[in-house]
């Protein structure tokens, strides 16, 4: 194991997106976030949705998920934000190394 682990929300726009990017990678509570236009489709409340949302893909280390998810989840503005937290197990050792020192 790597000790690196991938984090993804999504929000509603991409000042949003940016706004949290900057706020994760200056609490260096992750390394790099990558910022991707999608499409999701959905049920809420009932209803099947299809929205234009912006995916935040954040690269930090394990030690770092809980706060990250906390910062995600208290910046965020819809009711129950996607936050998925996934382990990365393998992968080029400097880049690994990379997350690592950014995110300490």
């Amino acid at each position: 194991m790597s000790g690196v682990c991938v984090v993804t929300t999504t929000v509603d726009s991409d000042e949003a997106a940016e706004s949290l990017a900057k706020g994760i990678v200056e609490a260096r509570l992750g390394a790099c976030v990558q910022i991707v236009p999608i499409r999701s489709v959905y049920r809420w409340d009932g209803e099947v949705r299809v929205d234009a949302e912006w995916q935040c893909v954040v690269k930090t280390t394990a030690v770092r998920a809980d706060d990250l998810v906390a910062h995600i989840k208290a910046q965020h503005t819809y009711d129950v934000p996607e936050v998925v937290v996934t382990p990365v197990i393998g992968g080029n050792d400097e880049y690994l190394a990379w997350v690592s020192e950014e995110t300490s």
